[in-house]
């Protein structure tokens, strides 16, 4: 149990923090004060410091307020460009910095004990790894909660796709409350009227012609990270970004690593985690929930829902979000022990439920948390299961004539994302009243491609599908490859690995990989329900991760390693593990145009003939983390 309320609170709101090249960075300031007079003690108290673009007020300002209630100094600050904050704003490469004077700043203010802690979610989450890249003297501990690792590896760019929820969040919770808009009520009129649904479908948009070009700067950070794929481009480079280049130098501070598994950075989660507990001496913690990306906020007492998509996991799913923070930070900042009995990695077992059909129309997966002394948990082990000709997914080996299967792919008819690991796929709701009578930051968001589990198949409003409506395993340009029933439960927990033997007839493709739990016919679900787990792709000219481009040959064949998200599930008895391979996912990932032209902005076409070998020399196959019995 963390501290309890006991305090008052004292607001001082935009206070002006001078970064080192002069800009000011408005920051709110909540401090513990007398309960009967609001004025602020004098007892210097820990200060917890939250970087945000969304606006530190509403939500934010409620969070300074229940923390300093229980004795902490909250620092609420808008990022650079952002809202009351000053300067130009270049999505994530001024945080670094810019987080290290703040931290210094406020550990230098007579009302903080001169330690600093940060707090913060998803953008939240990446400016607080970018602190400590900087290393900061004041810096005592971090609660990272979804954040990024390596923004080129899989965040902004996936294995040299592009993840489109970047350009979508610049349409709307970035473009829509840039300073431009702000100041401006046409600009914001014109991107608040942008379906960006019509933006992705009639894609690749034209730098110069984008809805993004009445904010030119966003417009410029927008197309780099679409355009720029080599290691070599200087973006990729910088500390805000690719986290995993700082390892060695970051701040050796407790640190709480927390995720979910339908979560976009759900791999960034975990890495952040392996590579700093080996590296770091002070205490390293991984927790991870089923949930989606974000959490239900304030006053709610969950940590996001007892249900991710189209499942449902039960009230066990549920966890406290702010008192699980307040427990971290009043051991490490306050020395009280209400942190000593936390595992180092705390995990959530998807799948042991009845897979009934819920009041909501849910599949009731269920689950259960477990705990490890490391990630990935030391009773797993790696265990292949390698694509058969006939469509099988076994542990025996193929034969050495196991052949291949070759499909069309063709880059205008792309397979539809159907929920998974994805945030931020967002347009705001089309609305005729103007920006008077119904102001942006009340608009309703909606969401293109879902997140979460999802059964597999399209149905009317499934962007990008067309009818016949129907399970996603019929098209064509899908290859499925199935396990019989099994005869007994199958545990995972970890990170899966999934390598194609593939050829193309074009100098450039994607494969794509997504792993699946089938369920069988039930009353609940007559046609069964194909569970999505994981997924990935690879962009055969970055295969292998390639710090530069490398185009294919036609005909050779070649191998392209996938890393599906890390996941902990129980396929249970009687259920398939399947495995279907693609060479598309829309809008999760841009489009490969097949022509081996511009990553982005290509309006050239070409359908590739694209093939899978299952063959005892070019065996494709998952690697998944089985957990011994």
């Amino acid at each position: 149990m963390g501290s309890q309320s006991e305090y008052g609170v004292s607001a001082e709101l935009n206070v002006p923090v001078e970064t080192r090249d002069g800009i000011e960075l408005a920051t709110d300031i909540y401090r513990p004060a007398d309960p009967d007079t609001n004025e602020p003690i004098d007892d210097p108290k820990p200060a917890l410091l939250d970087r945000t673009p969304y606006g530190k007020r509403g939500r934010m300002e409620r969070h300074g307020e229940w923390y300093a209630e229980r004795g902490y100094v909250v620092a609420i600050q808008d990022c650079r460009g952002r809202f009351d904050s000053e300067g130009e704003y270049y999505i994530f490469v001024d945080e670094p910095e810019d987080g290290y004077d703040t931290v210094e700043w406020l550990a230098d203010r007579p009302y903080c004990d001169g330690q600093v802690g940060t707090i913060g979610t998803s953008y939240g989450a990446w400016v607080q790894s970018a602190i400590a890249t900087q290393d900061p003297p004041h810096l005592e501990a971090m609660f990272v909660n979804q954040g990024a690792a390596n923004g080129r590896e899989a965040t902004f760019r996936h294995n040299g796709a592009f993840e489109l929820r970047w350009l979508c969040w610049a349409l709307t919770l970035g473009g829509g409350f840039a300073k431009r808009a702000l100041e401006n009520s046409d600009v914001q009129a014109l991107l608040a009227n942008v379906d960006v649904r019509d933006v992705l479908a009639d894609g690749p948009i034209q730098q110069g012609q984008s809805p993004l070009r009445h904010i030119p700067n966003y417009e410029e950070w927008a197309f780099d990270i679409m355009t720029q794929g080599a290691a070599s481009d200087e973006l990729w480079q910088s500390p805000g970004i690719d986290f995993e280049r700082h390892y060695d130098g970051m701040a050796d501070v407790p640190t709480v690593y927390a995720g979910a598994w339908y979560d976009s950075y759900t791999k960034a989660t975990c890495d952040n985690f392996a590579a700093l507990a080996e590296r770091k001496d002070a205490d390293q913690f991984l927790l991870m929930g089923p949930w989606t990306h974000g959490w239900n906020g304030y006053p709610l007492p969950s940590w996001n829902k007892p249900y991710s998509g189209e499942l449902a996991f039960g009230e066990a799913a549920l966890r406290d979000y702010q008192e699980t923070r307040l427990r971290f930070f009043d051991h490490y900042l306050k020395d009280e022990d209400s942190w000593s009995d936390q595992a180092t990695v705390e995990f959530f077992r998807m799948g042991t439920g009845d897979g009934g059909r819920t009041t909501d129309g849910r599949l009731f997966h269920g689950g259960e948390w477990s705990t490890a002394d490391e990630w990935p948990p030391n009773d797993v082990e790696q265990t292949t299961y390698y694509a058969h000709g006939d469509g099988t997914l076994a542990t025996a080996e193929p034969d050495s004539d196991g052949g291949a299967t070759s499909y069309e792919f063709d880059p205008k008819d792309p397979v539809p994302t159907l929920g998974g690991n994805c945030s931020s796929y967002i347009t705001y709701e089309p609305r005729e009243e103007n920006l008077i009578e119904y102001p942006l930051a009340e608009r309703n968001l909606h969401d293109i491609t879902g997140r979460g589990g999802f059964d597999q198949r399209t149905r009317e409003d499934t962007f990008g599908a067309e009818p016949p409506y129907g399970p996603l395993e019929h098209r064509d340009d899908v290859l499925v490859f199935r396990t019989p029933p099994l005869d007994e439960p199958v545990e995972i927990v970890g990170p899966i690995r999934v390598r194609v033997h593939g050829e193309t007839d074009a100098p450039d493709t994607d494969f794509t990989a997504k792993l699946i739990e089938e369920y069988p016919p039930s009353d609940g679900f007559p046609n069964g329900f194909a569970l999505n787990l994981a997924d990935s792709i690879c962009r055969a000219r970055y295969r292998g991760y390639r710090d530069e481009p490398d185009f294919v040959d036609p005909g050779e064949v070649y191998e392209f390693v996938m890393e599906p998200y890390p996941t902990a599930n129980v396929f249970a008895a009687g259920h398939r593990i399947r495995l279907d391979i693609s060479s598309s996912n829309f809008p999760r990932f841009d489009v490969n145009h097949n022509t081996g032209g511009p990553l982005y902005g290509d309006r050239e076409y070409q359908v590739a003939t694209n093939t899978v070998h299952h063959s005892a020399d070019h065996p494709t196959r998952i690697e998944l983390p089985v957990r011994r019995t």
